[in-house]
């Protein structure tokens, strides 16, 4: 059983009569961030590489396009406070990346970081997006890194939250525990106490509005990740091959402008990778949010926003 709602036809399905929206407008209140609260918000599904992907939309359908993929074992709803914020100004897309969040699992298990973003780009292209500002965070980092060295043609910017081609071993090992030691509970209080002690940043009261993204109930009672059961779903394993992973020297490549946002207290992306990515691109920008770790818009969402609309606006 889902314990949120999502669109289970092709129709839309306005989200801003939901309660699930009333919950999340006050959210934002309590942290102010400022927000519109008649501003459209749908949940969609289309078809890409024989897959129902599940999408949420925000803000008017002519208005500048910006695509945000989401980390590893998270879904489209982790961007939600700050599709919030910028669907004042933009058309916002998040996606539920294969086998995460609303989207369908894989028959094939076909999980790689190669095969994400090859569907990122066949989403852009299938709702005829161009000049799209591409933010990724963590796995979907590295998605839309790969999918701008394959084909920055669509691409007006690209932002990368809390990753690069160099990455912390034992900050993915953190992760990845975490995620091992959390994917079935007879109650979801036993989760969320979880989360509050591995991730401080967040109230009790935000993890409680969030938690039903990430959890479904079995047929058994017991509650369960929505996440893929596969070694992997997480995106932050290392390919084998070039396809799966970035250099520096590729991104030496990017001609476009680039903001790098790292989490001050990232156990992820050290500042020594994060200033020499940010050395390597020929356009590219650094900024440093602080009080947060690895998920940057999560944990300090006002920070990342901050740090987000500066960047926005020298595109303009």
């Amino acid at each position: 059983m889902y314990l949120n709602r999502f669109a289970d036809t092709t129709e839309k399905l306005d989200m801003t009569q939901s309660e699930e929206f009333r919950l999340l407008c006050a959210s934002a209140t309590d942290l102010g961030i400022p927000h519109a609260p008649d501003l459209p918000y749908w949940s969609c599904n289309i078809v890409l590489h024989h897959l129902r992907f599940h999408f949420l939309e925000w803000g008017a359908p002519d208005a500048p396009p910006i695509v945000l993929l989401h980390g590893g074992h998270q879904s489209a709803h982790s961007w939600d406070l700050v599709s919030l914020h910028l669907a004042q100004r933009y058309r916002v897309m998040a996606l539920d990346q294969r086998g995460h969040g609303d989207t369908e699992w894989v028959r094939d298990a076909a999980y790689s970081n190669h095969d994400m973003a090859l569907d990122a780009a066949a989403f852009i292209e299938a709702l005829g997006l161009d000049r799209v500002i591409l933010v990724g965070h963590s796995m979907g980092g590295r998605n839309a890194m790969l999918l701008t060295r394959r084909d920055a043609a669509r691409l007006r910017a690209l932002v990368v939250v809390d990753v690069g081609p160099e990455v912390s071993e034992r900050g993915r090992q953190v992760i990845a525990g975490f995620v091992r030691d959390n994917e079935e509970f007879d109650d979801l209080d036993h989760f969320v106490r979880n989360v509050q002690r591995y991730d401080p940043y967040r109230s009790r009261e935000h993890i409680e509005r969030t938690v039903k993204y990430n959890m479904l109930q079995r047929a058994d009672g017991k509650f369960v990740s929505k996440c893929d059961a596969t070694p992997r779903r997480l995106g932050l394993v290392r390919g084998s091959g070039p396809l799966e992973n970035i250099t520096l020297d590729d991104a030496r490549a990017f001609r476009l402008p680039v903001l790098v946002v790292r989490g001050a207290n990232s156990r992820i992306l050290e500042a020594d990778a994060a200033e020499r990515l940010r050395d390597t691109l020929p356009n590219g920008t650094l900024v440093t949010v602080a009080d947060c770790g690895h998920n940057v818009h999560g944990q300090n969402t006002r920070g990342f926003i901050e740090a987000l609309t500066g960047f926005l606006a020298t595109l303009a």
